[in-house]
């Protein structure tokens, strides 16, 4: 059977955990998915690129995908010192992926957010009963 479609890959050691893990972070995903439309690309303007991200959350994001080997920084020798960012080749590999779970979010979406409504109001409703208060005689 060929290791990719291997039902034993998915493991809690596997691979394929490995690569979902990369993103798991809120806006690793985002950053990875912007710098891939902007290219190299100087912390200021990708920031403001983004939006609603603070410098500390993106400085976190970046170092944590450069540790990961999706990004790679760039620092220029000039005065003031500058330095940009950009994909690796397995950053720029994880775009595709990327766009297919995109695609699957705008098909499924909706019905991911209405279960989650339905789950979140069966939970209240068993703390509605719980909630009772019980008259003893």
């Amino acid at each position: 059977m060929d290791e990719l479609h291997d039902e034993r890959s998915y493991t809690s050691d596997c691979r394929a955990r490995l690569a979902f893990e990369v993103l798991a972070n809120r806006w690793d995903s985002v950053v990875v998915y912007t710098l891939g439309e902007a290219g190299p690309i100087r912390p200021r303007q990708l920031r403001a690129r983004i939006g609603g991200i603070s410098p500390k959350v993106l400085n976190e994001a970046l170092r944590r995908l450069e540790y990961n080997g999706l990004v790679e920084r760039r620092a220029y020798a000039e005065a003031p010192p500058r330095v940009d960012y950009a994909l690796t080749e397995a950053g720029t590999a994880l775009l595709a992926p990327m766009r297919a779970m995109g695609m699957w979010a705008v098909r499924y979406g909706d019905a991911v957010l209405d279960a989650q409504d339905r789950f979140t109001a069966r939970g209240r409703e068993r703390l509605g009963a719980r909630a009772t208060p019980v008259i003893r005689g």
